[in-house]
């Protein structure tokens, strides 16, 4: 019987290929699996992946604490005072399980360590961790309470405190701040960035979870606000969306790595107001009841009680090109 004459586009197919599939797909994920990089070898203890904590379960988990810290307006809706203790011990019950579990393994990943119970070290410190952390979080709810009534007090558009719960961004990102700076303070690695991205992805508002923040603090609109790290913010302030507090320069050590741990972010005292678009960096400190105009440019302190704004717009005439 003759052979089938090979046609013109089946000889000129790439090697590799054969009737539109790639017969080397094996070759390529051996490649890929290759542990060759400083990243994915970082991942690997002796020889076993060590998992990483699971963003499903970490948005799950702030779900729980969400309807937790506000029940009846998230998770289950119809509660009366005789279910709603049933709804947050049973809530609470699962977030504590499933956080256990999230600490634990951030706390795996993050160790250095080599010894044998390693991974009984990371659990008995994990449950510890979440422990501690739910003893916090009736703290954070009163704080939480503070930031919704300045948010109700300062915004002539909410007709109420239930509106404000539901639909304003700014507690959604506050919220998630507030928990993710608690597990920051007590130690745990990876997850408070994780919350306070999640919120950043939905919101607009970035926090980093190590900035001090303190109560009724109000964030209007809140698209674009960017609060870095080491930044300091008191009590009964407000800003307006596209504020940046953040850092003027990176200083750097011998090897020209970026330096960690240093204070490079603005302090801002009590009652302060920063208006759109402003911008502030450095470790420069806002005196209390300060003023901020939109648009401003600020990387020097200024003292309690200042107003600054921008030059006054100059309105000239010119007329038959005169002037120009």
């Amino acid at each position: 019987m003759a052979q089938k004459k090979q046609s013109k586009e089946e000889s000129t197919c790439p090697i590799g290929f054969k009737g539109g599939g790639y017969n080397e797909l094996g070759l390529v994920v051996k490649r890929l699996c290759q542990v060759n990089s400083k990243t994915i070898q970082r991942m690997c203890q002796s020889g076993q992946y060590q998992a990483l904590p699971s963003l499903t379960s970490v948005i799950s988990i702030i779900e729980d604490l969400r309807s937790v810290l506000f029940p009846g307006y998230f998770g289950i809706a119809e509660l009366d005072m005789c279910s709603m203790e049933f709804h947050v011990g049973s809530t609470l019950d699962r977030a504590q399980r499933n956080l256990k579990e999230q600490i634990h393994r951030g706390l795996c990943f993050a160790c250095t360590g080599k010894e044998k119970d390693q991974y009984q070290k990371c659990d008995e410190k994990a449950a510890l961790i979440t422990h501690a952390f739910l003893d916090r979080l009736p703290k954070v709810q009163r704080l939480l309470e503070t930031d919704i009534q300045a948010t109700y007090k300062g915004d002539p558009a909410a007709p109420n405190i239930d509106e404000i719960i539901f639909c304003y961004p700014n507690i959604l990102a506050i919220m998630n701040y507030r928990v993710a700076h608690e597990l920051y303070e007590l130690g745990v690695p990876l997850i408070p960035r994780m919350i306070s991205e999640h919120a950043h992805s939905i919101t607009g508002i970035d926090i980093h979870p190590h900035a001090e923040i303190g109560a009724s603090f109000f964030i209007d609109h809140g698209t674009g606000v960017v609060i870095g790290a080491t930044s300091v913010i008191g009590n009964r302030v407000k800003i307006y969306q596209g504020v940046t507090l953040g850092a003027k320069a990176f200083p750097t050590d011998e090897n020209g790595m970026v330096r960690k741990g240093i204070s490079r972010h603005p302090v801002v005292e009590d009652d302060v107001i920063i208006y759109s678009g402003a911008t502030i960096l450095g470790r420069i400190t806002i005196g209390k009841g300060s003023v901020i105009g939109g648009n401003v440019w600020l990387t020097k302190s200024v003292p309690g009680g200042s107003r600054i704004v921008q030059s006054e717009i100059k309105y000239e005439k010119f007329i038959n090109g005169g002037g120009i």
